[in-house]
Parts: C-alpha cells; sequence; structure tokens
C-alpha cells in the first residue's frame, strides 16, 4: 500500500535529503525517492532531492511499495484484537496458539492471514510485515508495518533496542514475592545437534533478564521481565536455568497439570511512532488461561 505524507517545513533545509534523514527515512527509501522524481513534490510541483526548504514550503512525499502486497496468501475470517491502528502501523494482541507467519503446518490460519482479511474489508493490501516477532504459543502485544517506510523504521528501532517490553510468565515454584528486579546473566547458545534447542553455555551469547515477583501462590510464581537481549527462547532458558521453569513448555518443561501451552504474554510496548516521532505505550492485560493462576491473595499486582 503505497503511503502519501504532508510536511508542513517549519525552518531551513540545505536540501530534501537533510530533511528526509532527520525524519528518519532509510537509505533505501530515499534513494527510491531519488529514482522516483514524481513521489517528492514541493509546494504541488516534482522537485529534486537536491534542493532546498524554507518554512512555509509544504513538502508532500509519496511512498510507493516496492514489493507485491502479500494477497496470494488467503485470508482467514477470524476476529482480531487490534489495540490501535493508523495509516501506517496496526498494534494487536495475538493470541496463543496463532502463529505470526504462514508455515508448511500453518499456512492458512497465521497472523498474517487474520490481518490480511481484517484489511481486506476495508480496502487495503499490504506487504505483511511484523516488527517484533513472537512465539506462536505466546500471547500479547505485536506490531505490524502497513508500509516500507513505517516497517524500515521500526525495524531499526527493533534492532537498536529502542522498543521497550515488558512480559508476564508463569513460572513453576513459589518464589519470593517482593519489589525487587532480580537478574539473570547467563549466555545462551544452541543445544548441540539441535536447530531449536537453546541452553545456557559457556559459548553462548550474551543474554540477561530482569525479572520481579508479582505474585506466588500454590505452586507457581506470577513474574514481570524485561529483556536486555533478544535470545532465542531467552525467557524460557534463563528461568529454567534459576529452576523454576515454564508449565506446559512443550521443548523445555512438558508438564500440562495446569496449563496446555507456554505461559508467556507480551504485556506492553514503548515505542516512538515511525513517522509523527509521537511516543506510543499499549498495554494488553494477561489473559484468561494465566490468570488461573493469579493468587486471590492481596500480595503483589497482576499489572
Amino acid at each position: 500500500m503505497d503511503r502519501k505524507i504532508t510536511y508542513q517545513i517549519e525552518k531551513e533545509y540545505k536540501d530534501i535529503r537533510n530533511f528526509l534523514k532527520e525524519k528518519r527515512y532509510p537509505k533505501a527509501v530515499r534513494s527510491q525517492l531519488k529514482q522516483n522524481p514524481e513521489n517528492v513534490k514541493k509546494n504541488g510541483e516534482a522537485i529534486p532531492l537536491y534542493k532546498p526548504l524554507v518554512p512555509g514550503d509544504v513538502l508532500e512525499v509519496t511512498i510507493e511499495e516496492m514489493q507485491t502486497p502479500s494477497m496470494n496468501l488467503r485470508p482467514l475470517d477470524v476476529s482480531i484484537d487490534v489495540v490501535y491502528e493508523d495509516d501506517d502501523i496496526l498494534v494487536v494482541n495475538k493470541p496463543a496458539g496463532m502463529s505470526i507467519h504462514p508455515s508448511p503446518k500453518h499456512y492458512e490460519d497465521s497472523l498474517a492471514n487474520a490481518i490480511l482479511f481484517y484489511l481486506k474489508r476495508k480496502g487495503e493490501e499490504i506487504v505483511f510485515r511484523c516488527v517484533n516477532r513472537l512465539d506462536k504459543e505466546t500471547s500479547g502485544l505485536t506490531i505490524v508495518a502497513k508500509n516500507m517506510l513505517s516497517g524500515a523504521v521500526l525495524s531499526k528501532e527493533v534492532k537498536n533496542r529502542e522498543i521497550k517490553r515488558e512480559y508476564r510468565a508463569l513460572v513453576c515454584g513459589e518464589m519470593e514475592v517482593d519489589e525487587k528486579w532480580h537478574s539473570v546473566d547467563a549466555p545462551i547458545g544452541r543445544v548441540e545437534g539441535s536447530a531449536i534447542l537453546r541452553c545456557v553455555t559457556e559459548n553462548g551469547k550474551p543474554a540477561v533478564t530482569h525479572y520481579q515477583v508479582l505474585k506466588a501462590r500454590d505452586g507457581y510464581s506470577l513474574l514481570k521481565l524485561k529483556l536486555e537481549t533478544g535470545r532465542t527462547h531467552q525467557i524460557r532458558i534463563h528461568m529454567g536455568y534459576i529452576g523454576h521453569p515454564l508449565p506446559g513448555d512443550y521443548l523445555y518443561h512438558p508438564v500440562y497439570e495446569k496449563i496446555n501451552r507456554v505461559p508467556l504474554h507480551s504485556y506492553s510496548l514503548e515505542f516512538v511512532h515511525p513517522i509523527t516521532f509521537e511516543p506510543m505505550r499499549f498495554v494488553a492485560e494477561v489473559p484468561e488461561d494465566m490468570k488461573l493462576f493469579s493468587p486471590k491473595s492481596s500480595a503483589g499486582t497482576a499489572g
């Protein structure tokens, strides 16, 4: 889906390139605009990127989608929980059990299929770009970019760890409830001979997880977690490493007495909007299957 953005210029710029850099346009997008001069207009007229800007100018930029929209996928008619939407992004509360992207076993029942159906009803077509990917079993907030520019800017935010994420997890064992943050600093690498499994190993990549115990009852604890690094299965590996694995974890702790999926939830997201620069914060409360473990006592808070 092409995106047209209009800017009211409030100060002088040596050239349009400098303005676009200030607006976080990546090099690939600037190069595309250079090759398509009709996509940049100043005061209604097409203009090359080396031209200056002065206060009062109106700059109109059209971001032309270079990839084919993901409409070859079969749209899935299911309800999705859209937390926020504008011309550039979707923030969705993904249910547990739904894959983000299609796969050989889930080609028609992924979040991508569901979002394509949701947008098709509104007459919109996009290339599906999920910014912060979640495992199939993990529920909670994820961001979908609706155009090439927002996708490129948000991908850079992810790479620079500028998107702040907070998780909720249920773990085995009653941990001490307090207001302190605790940390697990242990490198994570692949299990020898496996393409999927991970473990704490001296030869692994640095990994740091911070957690706070919110509640503890009946042999389980509810944790708040923040990550300094984004290693595969990091929370699951680190919690198991300190003796508090996640129940229902088919890879690392397949005990299904209380829950039949990995009880991990993407609770909150904080980031800067890729186009407007507005600070954004979203929260998705813990789903019902994880609330089954929430203690009835007043100790701690679930949110």
